[in-house]
């Protein structure tokens, strides 16, 4: 099998996302990161009566015809606490930031433009009508859709859908997504490796990734290098009922890497198993009955580039993501020359910076610089940790110049 396109292996992998998985119901401190399943209408006005924009005194703009005007304080307004009365002529109200403007006050002076004396107020300056009121409904009205279906919510959404007058929301349920590492060489953080093993690094890694992308990782630990080994942890990942099965190394075609024969053996439908890009070339893609499969790379900086590449939105599909596919990437310039790629796309771990720039037609902007580093070794994590973003280099791209154009990947995005 030839290697394929980033973006076609994208395209196969959503693709494969038959449909989202199940509705629930869950608490709005339970939703972020999740996708709406259902459109969600406002359950009141918002605000739900006139208020006030400002501290200040609530007045009747007609009594004040020029000033100074001296009114009679009847009263006070507080947030939750509305005057009980009304605002009749040459009276005034005190009133507080968003408490409910009283019956027959049409406008706030802010206390800035006042004096006060006694139970008398003195205006210094005359108010609009309407001056420094918040309209009932201002920001929406009951029975608005503020919130469409396929929405990822965040907690801007989540404020949003409380002050609509909901305590919870109809959103997918997270997916499960099994994690099994393989290979003999490794063991697990915090075990003592023997002679020639290493820890598992990519293991909690491709966890965090899962969890921040809204998914419950199932951690299925590690499967040695044997077929025995390698079905008993398929079996867990089905006996879990996992939407998504990520395998991290033994994807390639070697001596000892079996994933790819259990799989098979399993009676897997191969999709795709190489992909043209650095790094992450041995990128396996299937599925397993009604379980998605993706056989990420062993080395942990290709892991965690795939994962970005694919399993993201692999998540975010089966999650009704309507942007799932959306393109991750932001514009930057070079902070320093690069050399022509190759035939594979190219992500370069980089670090970026801030430049001051002045353009005749915008004035002064602040540009974001990329800087790949020197070293890109798929098994280097400390330049991965040091590193802000990926820089893209498409196949076949030529040298490019220090302060050129170029595309980047923002690692905290997925991280």
């Amino acid at each position: 099998m030839s290697l394929i396109p980033v973006e076609e292996a994208l395209r196969l992998v959503l693709a494969s996302v038959e449909k989202p998985v199940e509705m629930e119901h869950a608490p709005l401190a339970a939703c972020a990161g999740r996708t709406l399943a259902e459109d969600v209408l406002a359950l009141r006005d918002q605000p739900p009566f006139p208020a006030s924009a400002m501290d200040g005194y609530a007045v009747r703009s007609a009594d004040i015809g020029g000033v100074p005007q001296t009114l009679k304080l009847i009263g006070t307004s507080a947030a939750g606490k509305r005057f009980p009365g009304s605002v009749g002529a040459m009276q005034a109200v005190r009133i507080f930031t968003g408490a409910p403007m009283p019956d027959g006050a049409d406008a706030v002076v802010i206390q800035e433009d006042t004096d006060r004396a006694g139970d008398e107020v003195i205006i210094k300056e005359a108010p609009r009508l309407h001056q420094h009121i918040r309209g009932a409904g201002n920001d929406f009205k009951a029975g608005e859709a503020f919130l469409k279906a396929g929405q990822r919510l965040d907690a801007r959404h989540i404020a949003l859908a409380a002050a609509m007058g909901h305590g919870t929301l109809p959103v997918y349920r997270r997916p499960r997504i099994a994690i099994l590492a393989t290979g003999d060489e490794l063991v697990r953080a915090g075990q003592t490796p023997g002679p020639d093993q290493i820890t598992a690094s990519s293991l909690p890694a491709t966890a965090i990734m899962v969890e921040k992308a809204g998914g419950t990782a199932i951690d299925l630990g590690i499967a040695g290098d044997t077929l025995a080994s390698l079905e008993e942890r398929i079996k867990a990942a089905r006996d879990a009922e996992a939407d998504l099965l990520v395998t991290l190394g033994g994807a390639s075609v070697g001596e000892h890497d079996l994933v790819q024969a259990a799989l098979v053996g399993q009676g897997m439908d191969l999709g795709f198993w190489r992909v043209a890009l650095r790094p992450g070339k041995p990128l396996m893609h299937g599925r397993l009955g009604p379980m998605l499969l993706l056989g990420l790379p062993g080395n942990p900086v290709s892991t965690l580039v795939c994962g970005i590449l694919f399993l993201v939105p692999a998540i975010r599909a089966l999650l009704g993501d309507l942007n799932a596919g959306g393109d991750p990437t932001e514009a930057a310039i070079l902070g320093c020359d690069v050399g022509a790629n190759q035939a594979r796309q190219d992500y370069m771990r980089a670090s970026l910076a801030l430049r001051e720039i002045d353009l005749p037609s915008a004035g002064r902007l602040q540009i974001t610089v990329a800087t790949p580093h020197g070293a890109q070794d798929s098994s280097m994590l400390g330049i991965l940790a040091r590193s802000d973003a990926l820089l893209v280099r498409p196949p076949h791209a030529p040298s490019a110049k220090t302060g050129e154009p170029c595309r980047i990947i923002r690692l905290s995005q997925f991280c």
